[in-house]
């Protein structure tokens, strides 16, 4: 899994620093976030010590009813390594106790404005995105009818011109080139463009363009999650491509398997066309429409009836 560190969430969502700028550099290695109120409690089992610790009013007010002695004591418990950071919620300041003993660990004292439940909503979807498996692929990536499709194939095959010809007919561009890919879910893989190449579309003969000068901003998208995956391949007369969809192929990435289509290319294909059609058929299979399936079932009980046509003379 990737790792962050504290000073990439204080960037992130504008947090305060109470104690510990210079100790901003710890490392964020999971995402899931502790509210430590047993330990304040003074329960000390499965402490999760590698989360980062949030302080709401409840965990605050319980810690001010401590004695001073209790209070020292609790905090050294709350504060071990590999704790990353600290994060006080409503914009509490941090109690006198709790600051020194931080300071005693060099551990970072943060503090935030919003409330305790919706700060918890907010860095959980900041530390799935930043903690997210990620990889970089050569490829296209465009979302046709709602329906995000990832382009591949050797270079010079015609991705970006199938690209192009998308984008004019009213499809949005998401990536050109590279695509950025991360696991945000167990099943699901969203991909980006990288920020040197956001909007920009590499044709051949003509050169770099940008989409949104072009087409405006409708033309383009941020991000969209991958739906299916599209190989395009030079024509193998030898080579037997599926007919009728019957036979599920899929492309894993990070784990995760997509439907992949294989799509020959030939002079005369109009390959914009063809995307736009596997995108709906997508659509069609999710809806429950198994157009394949329904003719092969069609086809059996076709030839049962001639099998019992014959059987009868």
């Amino acid at each position: 899994m990737k790792k962050i560190t504290v000073a990439d969430i204080v960037k992130e969502l504008d947090l305060t620093i109470f104690y510990g700028e210079e100790y901003l550099d710890r490392i964020i290695g999971v995402k899931d976030i502790s509210r430590p109120g047993l330990v304040l409690a003074g329960y000390f089992d499965y402490y999760p010590t590698e989360r980062i610790q949030v302080l709401g009013k409840t965990e605050l007010s319980f810690y001010y009813s401590l004695d001073e002695e209790t209070q020292v004591y609790r905090a050294n418990k709350l504060l071990v390594d590999p704790i990353p950071c600290v994060i006080l919620s409503r914009s509490f300041p941090p109690p006198n106790s709790l600051l020194e003993v931080a300071k005693s660990k060099k551990i970072p004292i943060l503090g935030v404005e919003r409330d305790t439940t919706q700060f918890i909503s907010v860095l959980t979807n900041l530390l799935d995105n930043l903690l997210a498996p990620t990889k970089t692929i050569h490829g296209v990536l465009v979302d046709i009818y709602g329906v995000g499709v990832l382009i591949l194939g050797q270079s010079g095959i015609g991705k970006s011109e199938t690209a192009l010809e998308l984008v004019k007919r009213g499809h949005r561009l998401v990536s050109d080139d590279a695509v950025v890919l991360k696991k945000v879910a167990k099943d699901s893989i969203i991909g980006s463009a990288p920020d040197i190449l956001k909007h920009l579309l590499e044709i051949r003969g003509v050169g770099l363009i940008d989409v949104v000068k072009l087409f405006g901003m409708g033309s383009v998208r941020g991000h969209k999650e991958i739906d299916i995956v599209v190989r395009l391949e030079v024509w193998q007369q030898d080579k037997a491509y599926e007919r009728l969809g019957l036979d599920n192929k899929y492309y894993e990435i990070l784990g995760v398997n997509i439907p992949l289509m294989e799509i020959p290319v030939a002079p005369g294909r109009n390959l914009a066309i063809i995307m736009e059609v596997a995108a709906m058929n997508h659509r069609s299979l999710k809806m429950g429409n198994n157009t394949p399936e329904e003719f092969n079932q069609r086809l059996l009980t076709h030839l049962k009836s001639n099998t019992k046509l014959k059987s009868s003379f």
